[in-house]
């Protein structure tokens, strides 16, 4: 056992009862009602030790953590909080104590300089600036030719010749740029060498709610691009009008192609209790045929009221989707609320629970339930708490980082960070933070040249960059 009580003097009352807390009160107020005289205020130690290191005695996981709060250690003087916590405020206080350790670690993360080389755990890379745009980029991938498309939120498509030439696409779909919404994901078909097709995914406006204010969707469509204008238009999906109540959330939207099927996710839309409901696209990934037609053997396609598309719910907000090279299965990151951001596997007509189970809580640190999990709801495969934001991710297929190949690389928007995740057996072995700190990296691809490509954007300036990951010499 470890000489320093992490877990057993966790939230250790010597000379105070514990108080109650009531269901809606913030984290930060149960903390410092019941925690800050022995901990510090900041977490920093006192009485008891501190909650910013990572010395522990009785075990570093989330359900010792919670049972030292509920049980008490008697001989360490801390009382037992079962009785005045619920399982829900113990629940938030975990969340709370991991994002104070993640602060404190993360500032020993060495921060790269953009042009300069850095070391990771298998390679030393370089970085340089491809372009930059102002607004935010949200999404991009190659062409067959290693021309470049790309999305800015606030409406527009872009096309980034490989010898440099930057033109912008006329014509695409007037989108609703409000809160996260606009211009989405692209995604070339994987033939497009043979028919010209390019995915598109944008939030619409539909209409007014019954307050008079402006609501949408999550469109998808698909067109060609032909003397730099988008022509040949289809749409692909658009939700039943009666489900249409997004005021600007949680649109999604992202794209995997696997043979003939198009998935697609559509976030929660900003209606939680939605993502349980089959008779409404919020919540869910999708399945359909490339040209828009809806597969019978989709899981609930024959189910009275549901909707066909269907392919998994409970999914708050998933902002990245990609087929794995070789199994072909189709992998998501998920927006958590504050903490509990996900990787999950996304296979057929599988529940993952939202909001019934989370690893996270409200943004203002309240509870959402004590749950992480249940009967018949799929647990991520890897779970981030704190929230890193996750978005975008690619599976590395390229030749130039050879330690690299097969490894899945997520974007994280809060955190300003970029993941390396190995992968065996269906679980992550390995989650090694490449970079941090030059942007918030919205999506990732591997370049035809063997380069890792990521996006990234910076709030203050209002810019963003894509940026090249090579190796180092």
């Amino acid at each position: 056992m470890k000489k320093k009580d992490y877990l057993a003097t966790v939230l250790s009352i010597v000379c105070v009862s514990p108080l109650v807390a009531l269901a809606e009160t913030r984290v930060e107020d149960v903390f410092k009602a019941n925690c800050a005289s022995c901990h510090g205020a900041n977490l920093q130690g006192g009485m008891a030790g501190s909650l910013l290191d990572s010395t522990w005695l009785n075990g570093g996981t989330d359900k010792s953590l919670t049972n030292a709060i509920k049980q008490g250690i008697v001989d360490r003087g801390m009382p037992a909080f079962a009785s005045s916590l619920s399982d829900e405020t113990i629940r938030t206080l975990v969340v709370y104590i991991r994002e104070a350790g993640y602060r404190a670690e993360s500032q020993a993360i060495q921060t790269p300089t953009l042009n300069k080389k850095f070391n990771t755990q298998h390679h030393t890379v370089n970085t340089r600036a491809i372009t930059s745009a102002k607004g935010i980029i949200w999404a991009m991938d190659f062409l067959p030719n290693g021309d470049l498309l790309y999305t800015l939120r606030k409406g527009e498509l872009w096309l980034l010749g490989k010898d440099g030439s930057k033109v912008q696409i006329k014509h695409t779909p007037e989108v609703w740029q409000r809160g996260q919404g606009g211009m989405l994901d692209v995604m070339p078909d994987p033939d497009y060498a043979q028919n010209g097709w390019i995915y598109l995914s944008y939030s619409k406006k539909t209409g007014k709610n019954s307050s008079g204010r402006d609501i949408g969707i999550t469109a998808i469509v698909r067109g060609k691009i032909k003397n730099n204008q988008w022509v040949e238009q289809q749409t692909l999906f658009e939700a039943p009008q009666r489900t249409h109540r997004n005021r600007g959330w949680h649109f999604g939207s992202r794209f995997a192609i696997s043979g003939d099927y198009l998935f697609f996710s559509n976030g929660d839309e900003g209606q939680q209790n939605d993502a349980q409901d089959l008779t409404t696209q919020n919540g869910k990934i999708h399945r359909i045929y490339k040209d828009g037609r809806i597969p019978k053997d989709n899981p609930f396609f024959s189910q009275s009221g549901a909707l066909k598309t269907i392919w998994t719910y409970g999914n708050r907000n998933p902002q990245g989707l990609v087929k794995h090279p070789t199994t072909n299965q189709i992998w998501s990151t998920e927006h958590g609320p504050r903490g509990g951001d996900e990787l999950n596997l996304i296979s057929k007509g599988l529940n993952y629970g939202w909001p019934k189970v989370t690893f996270g809580m409200n943004y203002d640190g309240t509870p959402i339930t004590p749950h992480t999990n249940l009967p018949g709801m799929q647990q991520p495969i890897h779970q981030w708490t704190p929230s890193i934001a996750v978005a975008g991710m690619n599976f590395y297929t390229g030749n130039r980082f050879s330690q690299w190949q097969g490894d899945l690389f997520v974007g994280s928007l809060a955190k300003t960070q970029l993941h390396r995740l190995r992968i065996k057996n269906d679980q992550v072995i390995e989650d090694e933070i490449i970079l941090k700190g030059l942007g918030r990296i919205r999506d990732v691809v591997t370049a035809p040249t063997g380069e890792l490509y990521i996006t990234m954007n910076d709030r203050q300036t209002k810019t963003s960059k894509i940026v090249a990951l090579s190796p180092g010499k």
